[in-house]
């Protein structure tokens, strides 16, 4: 048997026990040809200590065993099964970040490309949100240096929900925000800066249109553009990041954090060129 791994699926949420590695389990699950199907995912290989996951999960009320479930089913692929899920769902929100160990992109045919590892971004300390905050208000409450000209940014948001945000927040103060604000607070998300529109996902007046009114109203800090099935419907070339490690690439935060991972200096052209 190959080493055991506990893997988190975004965006749907589910922990899987497997002994056939982050890249087999990817095949497995894969529904086949990229041409003709959507299978896009990101994958999160999680940390496991000898007697099973090395972390807990986050309160979420008591409605699951989430201990118990994921030690069992660790159990169950030691005893032989190839897979078996722990949690089949919102599991992206009750993972904690410091239990990532290694992310990947999987497209539909299943192949895999590693990224970078997990690193610090920004750590937040206690500071209140408002609504009513403006973008330099923001920076200000996180102790971030204002940028010097703000341009509205594209933010392809994977979990805990796929939404396409247009926002005059920088990629620290958008976390920030998106963890603390009032009545539409994640508990975790993540996200990606995307280079340009994409006309794919909404006619050009709706980008038009959320412009508009973050331009005009000064303490507008985001915009939903679209609802969308973003990891399929958008290429990971056009991610910030994608070619330039440096910057971009995958963003994770909580109310405590931002963490990044890059792509890799070298992306392999077989995977470049998959569906």
């Amino acid at each position: 048997m190959e080493r055991l791994n506990l893997v988190l699926t975004i965006p749907h949420g589910s922990v899987i026990a497997t002994s056939l590695g982050v890249e087999g389990l990817a095949h497995h699950l894969s529904p086949g040809s990229g041409r003709h199907f959507h299978g896009r995912g990101i994958y999160v290989d999680l940390a496991l200590g000898d007697d099973g996951a090395a972390f807990s999960f986050l309160e979420e009320g008591g409605w699951r065993d989430t201990a118990g479930d994921t030690a069992r089913a660790i159990q169950e692929v030691r005893s032989g099964k190839r897979t078996k899920t722990a949690l089949s769902s919102n599991a992206f929100t009750i993972t904690p970040i410091e239990a990532y160990r290694r992310v990947l992109l999987v497209k539909t045919g299943g192949q895999a490309l590693s990224m970078g590892p997990v690193s610090d971004v920004a750590r937040f300390g206690p500071a209140p949100c408002r609504d009513s905050m403006a973008p330099a208000e923001v920076a200000q409450a996180i102790g971030a240096a204002e940028p010097a000209r703000r341009e509205p940014r594209l933010y392809a948001i994977f979990a805990p929900l796929e939404l396409l945000v247009l926002s005059n927040l920088t990629p620290v103060e958008y976390a920030w925000y998106a963890t603390h604000r009032p009545g539409k607070v994640f508990r975790q998300v993540c996200f990606a800066e995307l280079r340009t529109d994409q006309p794919q996902l909404a006619a050009s007046s709706r980008y038009d249109n959320a412009r508009k009114e973050i331009r005009e109203n000064p303490k507008k800090k985001t915009k939903t553009v679209a609802v969308q099935d973003l990891l399929n419907a958008v290429s990971f070339e056009e991610w910030v990041g994608f070619g330039d490690a440096t910057a971009g690439g995958l963003y994770f935060g909580d109310r405590t954090r931002l963490t990044r991972t890059a792509f890799p200096v070298e992306i392999p052209r077989a995977w470049e060129k998959a569906d």
